[in-house]
């Protein structure tokens, strides 16, 4: 298989686990992060460049080709054309986000997705800036116009966490637990939450490849499994720290101008935020590890001394110190004036 990516976190993965089962893995990048394995055939070369994609597809053919790292939906329609009879499929690592009512609704694959322009291409993007799903769709639909639809996989992954994280969202609840003091945190201990450990996801998209499945797959953690409650838990358990937790209202949090998603990694109010259909992907084989072992998994990395690749999500991310001591002392004096 032609992993395209396969040095940061989902490539990773996706590299650990085909060669456990002995797969054939070559990676194609640009060399700024380097795969897990010096068993992998490295092919360097930016997908953005036409010669070095054709550079390699010589190196073919393939069996599949995983393309772990397509936003841009020009980049991606490139690489499929230029792949097309290099590698008998194509499996594409989306997102929820190409959805257009997500996270107001609850979605499943049928799900109407953002407008998408397989052509698109508009230079530098950041992350934040809500261009990511309306890419994320024109990027399916890239890849969508080169290969037909028994020959192509789509897969719609919600939060991924675990170990190589490097969006700071467990990250960032796990270095607040470490901290110790007392930790605000949104909601209910009883709401749920549906991440997916990257190595899960990783799993999944080997057990499609093995099968010769197509399609699309929307990818979450098990529903009504995990809470708020059990995530906080166990990062103070992995931490080995005491700290008080304090339960804030979410709609309270909002009036404050809390922005969601971000400052509180992965807390939204939105009725739809992991409402996400996964029973196709279950028919297929998709099985999740507790919230618990990705939890101390993620601390065990960052412990030893794991680096996340450097990006501008991290920025995103994270509540300032100061700002949360605010929150907590209007909301205790909002609970004692009741």
């Amino acid at each position: 298989m032609l992993i395209l990516g396969g040095g940061w976190f989902v490539g990773r993965a996706v590299v650990v686990t085909a060669e456990a089962a002995d797969h054939q893995v070559t990676v194609f990048n640009r060399g700024r992060s380097a795969p897990p394995s010096r068993i992998v055939t490295r092919v360097s070369g930016d997908r953005t460049d036409p010669a070095d994609l054709a550079r390699l597809a010589e190196h073919g053919p393939w069996d599949v080709v995983i393309d772990v790292h397509g936003v841009v939906p020009r980049h991606v329609g490139a690489a499929a054309a230029a792949l097309r009879d290099a590698a008998e499929r194509y499996v594409l690592v989306s997102t929820v986000s190409v959805y257009r009512d997500w996270p107001r609704e609850p979605v499943h694959e049928g799900s109407p997705l953002h407008p998408a322009d397989p052509d698109a291409d508009p230079g530098e993007w950041t992350w934040g800036t809500g261009v990511y799903g309306p890419l994320k769709s024109g990027a399916e639909a890239a890849a969508a116009r080169v290969y037909s639809p028994e020959r192509l996989v789509v897969v719609r992954p919600g939060v991924i966490l675990g170990p190589g994280e490097y969006g700071n969202r467990l990250t960032w609840w796990l270095r607040r637990s470490a901290s110790g003091g007392k930790i605000l945190a949104p909601g209910s201990p009883d709401d749920f939450l549906r991440p997916v450990d990257v190595r899960d996801l990783a799993d999944f998209v080997l057990r499609l490849v093995e099968r010769e499945a197509y399609g699309v797959y929307n990818v979450a953690g098990p529903a009504d499994r995990d809470t708020w409650g059990d995530l906080l838990d166990a990062c103070l358990t992995a931490t080995g720290t005491t700290a008080p937790v304090e339960w804030v209202d979410g709609q309270w949090l909002a009036a404050q101008g809390v922005r969601q998603w971000v400052e509180l990694p992965m807390w939204r109010t939105a009725p739809g935020t992991w409402a996400i259909d996964t029973t196709r992907a279950q028919r297929a084989g998709l099985t999740c590890r507790p919230l618990a072992e990705t939890v101390t998994d993620t601390w065990a990395w960052l412990a030893s001394g794991g680096q996340p690749v450097t990006t501008d999500r991290q920025a995103l991310h994270g509540l300032d110190s100061d700002w949360e001591r605010q929150l907590l002392d209007r909301w205790e004096a909002r609970q004692a004036a009741r």
